[in-house]
Formats: C-alpha cells, sequence, structure tokens
C-alpha cells in the first residue's frame, strides 16, 4: 500500500510578486528549489499565513539568488506581494517506507534566501 506523505516543504517565504496575466503557477528561486528538492513541474500546495488560503498549483524555475518568490495567473488573486507562505509538496511511498521517510524542510530568511 502506497500512501502520501510530506516531501519537501519551504517554511515561511514572503511573495515578492504577483502576476494576473500569466498562464499560471508560482514561479520559485531557483536555490530555493534545490534546497527543498523540487522540481520545475512539480505540484505543490501553497497556505498562505496572511489569509488562510490554499492553492495548489505548479513550480516554474525562477532567476537563482534572486528569492523570487512570485504567484502567477488566478493564484495572484490569493495573495498579496508581502504575504507570508509556506509551499508544500507532497509524494506517495509504501506505508513501510514512510515510516522511516525524512522530508525536506527548509527555513529561509526574510529575504527569501538561504543562511549559509
Amino acid at each position: 500500500m502506497h500512501i502520501e506523505v510530506l516531501k519537501s516543504k519551504i517554511h515561511r517565504v514572503k511573495i515578492t510578486e504577483a502576476e494576473l496575466h500569466y498562464v499560471g503557477s508560482i514561479t520559485i528561486d531557483e536555490d530555493l528549489m534545490d534546497a527543498a528538492d523540487l522540481v520545475e513541474n512539480e505540484k505543490v500546495q501553497i497556505v498562505n499565513i496572511n489569509n488562510g488560503e490554499r492553492l495548489e498549483t505548479y513550480v516554474i524555475t525562477g532567476e537563482r539568488g534572486t528569492g523570487q518568490i512570485c504567484l502567477n495567473g488566478p493564484a495572484a488573486r490569493k495573495a498579496q506581494v508581502g504575504d507570508i507562505i509556506i509551499i508544500i509538496s507532497y509524494c506517495s511511498i509504501d506505508k513501510k517506507e514512510a515510516k522511516t521517510h525524512q522530508p525536506v524542510v527548509i527555513f529561509p530568511d526574510e529575504k527569501n534566501r538561504l543562511s549559509n
């Protein structure tokens, strides 16, 4: 049997842009994607700390080192620039494997950058 478990989490990043007139998705700084083990087009859940909104979308690779977190398309209506969000991805694994699975959780700073 397979179950869904937490794979990756980017905890508390700030929305830097919201582009309503775009195809859709969330653009994430490539440094954050690498650190959180996310890949382009991966499905993610977005949880907005400021207003409680939750949505699902997919990842687009953003420019490395910029701290970019941009909600695109209709998702841009769910948050404002400056809102704090959590980005979550899940995976489906064997239930036995899940007992020892360790998700990747990163905690960027207030500028959406990783501490050294």
